[in-house]
């Protein structure tokens, strides 16, 4: 019993040592991340966040690496702005040497686990990722938990009307409003827009719409693949994904089902093992 134990252990990372333990470091001599994938914050959370800072102080430490005139941060940039809109000082950081490609991953991992990325910075970020550093989709589906196409899917985003990417970015419309829109030419996607957006068409209604005007306005005989994909099925999986930063797999079975939950190194079951039961990473 005692050497299954120590066995478990041995998966599941034990805290940072010592050497890894946050220090105060002064505000003024922090640079920001410029691989930050995140490109707004929202001025009303930041408030709210720096509200909370000056009541109870930074919680959790930012994540910077250091420079030879100071730090540049890797994660953290709300904190930042917030203790810098607090008032404070200083703030508690953890200090790594990492290479460019390790800033941005990073930076992107800790948001997109957060849910803090639009649809449009996650498409950004990955291109980012694929340009400047080579990753290829399936790496990053791999890396951040999704499926190939959804990184995909995320990337043709960027090949869309300007006017349809401001409008994923401020919430007008859905990444799957725009995803319906994205296979109609260009040229016809702001119109469509309008026609989306004034109308308050769902996700649904936007895809019927793009395929009537694809077919000239003719009707298509309605068939139901054999085995279609299950959309509710399809949306818990996605988000389980996001939740938990990693591949997550749901069957369905008469009796019930199964979850599958991947993980890549040993650190990251770590992570999944205190996350899942509760605990603080």
């Amino acid at each position: 019993m005692s050497a299954l134990g120590r066995g478990l252990a041995s998966l599941i990372p034990q805290r940072e040592p010592a050497t890894t333990a946050p220090v105060e470091i002064p505000l003024a001599r922090i640079r920001r991340n410029p691989y930050q994938p995140r490109q707004r914050v929202e001025q009303e959370a930041l408030e709210q966040l720096a509200a909370s800072i000056a009541e109870h102080g930074v919680i959790q430490p930012v994540l910077v690496t250091e420079t030879f005139d100071g730090y540049q941060l890797v994660a953290g940039e709300r904190r930042v702005r917030a203790a810098q809109m607090a008032g404070l000082e200083r703030i508690p950081a953890v200090i790594r040497q990492l290479a460019d490609h390790a800033q941005l991953e990073l930076a992107l991992v800790e948001n997109i686990q957060r849910t803090d990325l639009d649809p449009m910075e996650e498409a950004h970020a990955f291109r980012q990722l694929i340009d400047e550093f080579g990753f290829t989709q399936e790496q990053l589906a791999t890396r951040f938990g999704r499926a190939r196409s959804t990184v995909a899917n995320t990337l043709r985003l960027l090949e869309t009307d300007p006017r349809v990417q401001a409008a994923v970015s401020d919430g007008t419309i859905t990444e799957g409003h725009a995803r319906a829109l994205a296979s109609m030419p260009t040229t016809h996607q702001a119109q469509l827009l309008d026609i989306v957006t004034s109308r308050e068409l769902s996700v649904r209604q936007t895809e019927e719409l793009v395929r009537r005007l694809r077919d000239g306005g003719q009707e298509r005989p309605k068939q139901r693949p054999a085995q279609e994909a299950d959309p509710d099925l399809e949306r818990v999986e996605e988000d389980l994904r996001r939740s938990l930063g990693t591949k997550v797999s749901l069957t369905r079975s008469r009796r019930g089902g199964r979850i599958v939950i991947e993980y890549y190194s040993d650190e990251e079951l770590g992570r999944l093992y205190e996350r899942l039961i509760g605990g603080t990473a």
